[in-house]
């Protein structure tokens, strides 16, 4: 019997097979250390230097976490592209999780902006590769068929829920109880467990997570090696010379995962490869990816004005004690954990009857938009004089707006598939949320808690027109789609 056969039949992780409690522990720790770093890299960018901080200008702050967002994702195209070409999902994931603990650790020990840019890019590069491959494996633990499957899926993304909640409560903590690099610090101990007990348990995820499912053939392999370190080596150059710096970083990232987004489009449209159905459904998924962009640039302020906002106007007080700022980040996770099985038992009995995949975009794009609108009534009311009752409604809706969106994008990306451009539409659907995310770091650099009125309108209304425009064009849309729903 084959290692992989024994790995799918194994029962010893509550009826699951084993590797699935080392999977679920390195990515919750994962997300442990990524939200939990999350929380606190805005404050510490902009926060003087006296606070601990870096006494960066807000608007580049955030710029930066934006850029740094859109990088991870970005960094998830690659790190598919480097398992399926040349290394395998679990090795792939291996040494991508040890890349984010350097990162973690650079951010705590590195002083200045020197540990801001090796622990970021490690960390963005890291969590890209281990974000693109950790769902791959979780699958080659089932055998076609298995009814397990779901319910395998179902407690690995909890682990992703529970490290998103835990990570911001600690750091956060650490960072307001005794300073910014003990948080950090906390982020690097804990994905050094995650590591720890993943490189134990490896021999669980039997062979099937070690293929190279279509391996670079070995003439090509030195050139795209020689290709990577020019690459590299350009990026170091224009960063040391000035040239990409942190006022420009978020523009950077917009632009290259722009024009890398048309790229793929227009390669994948014009391949002789496909049919005329095939490239009719490519062209269906061009304002979903649109519509995607625009639902991540303002569910991605989590992390930039939103983070600004709890700082210098949210009401944080609870019985004479001050809330630590990252700890709102740990609303998310809550909601999602309670809410995502309502919804899913929502679609399920609605069956047929459910709205299609047009009409949720649509739904998710309004409901983000009308979130932002929701900001309004509270302007004006002072410095940290916003009730938090009022913000943790506005995230409930945020976290439904996401339920909405967020899940159906990768389903969709893979069902209007190309036969011979699976793994590229896959990409396609990441470089949305890149795009957004890198997007919520650039729309940030406008946010000003002195003239809030005109942001919060703005880009809400925005956001609610272009689900319109979607509505109005869904009979055009589910043409296209030759009968995918």
């Amino acid at each position: 019997m084959s290692t992989s056969t024994e790995v799918q039949q194994d029962t010893r992780f509550f009826g699951h097979p084993r590797g699935l409690a080392n999977l679920f522990g390195v990515e919750m720790w994962e997300r442990f250390s990524y939200y939990g770093m999350l929380g606190i890299l805005p404050i510490y960018l902009y926060y003087k230097v006296e606070q601990g901080g870096l006494g960066l200008a807000q608007e580049s702050a955030l710029g930066i976490v934006g850029a740094y967002g859109g990088l991870v994702y970005l960094s998830a195209v690659v790190g598919a592209w480097v398992a399926d070409r040349l290394l395998g999902s679990e090795r792939t994931l291996f040494y991508s999780a040890v890349l984010i603990m350097i990162g973690h650790v650079s951010l705590a020990l590195l002083p200045g902006l020197a540990g801001i840019g090796v622990g970021l890019v490690c960390v963005a590069v890291g969590s890209g590769g281990l974000k693109s491959n950790a769902t791959a494996i979780v699958g080659t633990l089932y055998a076609e068929g298995d009814e397990r499957r779901d319910a395998g899926f179902t407690i690995f993304y909890m682990g992703i829920n529970l490290g998103g909640f835990v990570g911001p409560l600690l750091t956060g903590l650490a960072q307001t109880e005794v300073g910014f690099h003990l948080g950090f610090g906390l982020a690097a101990i804990g994905m050094a467990l995650g590591l720890g007990q993943y490189a134990i348990g490896r021999k669980n995820l039997g062979e099937k997570a070690k293929e190279v499912p279509n391996p670079l053939p070995s003439s090509q392999r030195l050139p795209a090696v020689g290709a990577t370190v020019v690459l590299v080596a350009a990026i170091v150059a224009l960063v040391l010379t000035g040239v990409v710096n942190p006022g420009n970083l978020a523009d950077v990232v917009v632009i290259v995962v722009g024009v890398i987004s048309v790229s793929y489009f227009l390669v994948i449209l014009t391949s002789r490869k496909i049919t005329s159905d095939e490239r009719s459904r490519v062209f269906s998924f061009i304002p979903m990816f649109i519509a995607s962009a625009v639902f991540f640039s303002l569910y991605q302020q989590q992390f930039t004005v939103v983070a600004a906002y709890t700082d210098q106007r949210l009401n944080r007080s609870l019985f004479g004690w001050e809330l630590p700022v990252p700890w709102v980040n740990s609303i998310n996770p809550v909601f999602i954990i309670v809410f995502a099985p309502v919804l899913a038992a929502l679609w399920t009995k609605l069956g047929e009857r459910q709205p299609s995949t047009p009409m949720k975009f649509v739904l998710g794009t309004v409901l983000m938009g009308a979130a932002f609108l929701l900001f309004l009534p509270m302007v004006g009311s002072g410095k940290n004089a916003s009730p938090m009752l009022a913000l943790v409604g506005i995230l409930f809706v945020f976290t439904i707006a996401e339920l909405c969106l967020s899940p159906v994008g990768l389903s969709l990306s893979t069902k209007l598939a190309p036969e011979a451009f699976r793994t590229q539409m896959v990409a396609l659907n990441f470089l949305s949320i890149s795009f957004g995310t890198a997007m919520s770091g650039k729309l940030a650099e406008y946010y000003s808690v002195d003239d809030e009125a005109p942001y919060f309108g703005t880009v809400g209304g925005v956001a609610i027109g272009v689900g319109v425009v979607l509505f109005l064009g869904i009979p055009f849309i589910r043409k296209l789609m030759k009968g995918v729903h």
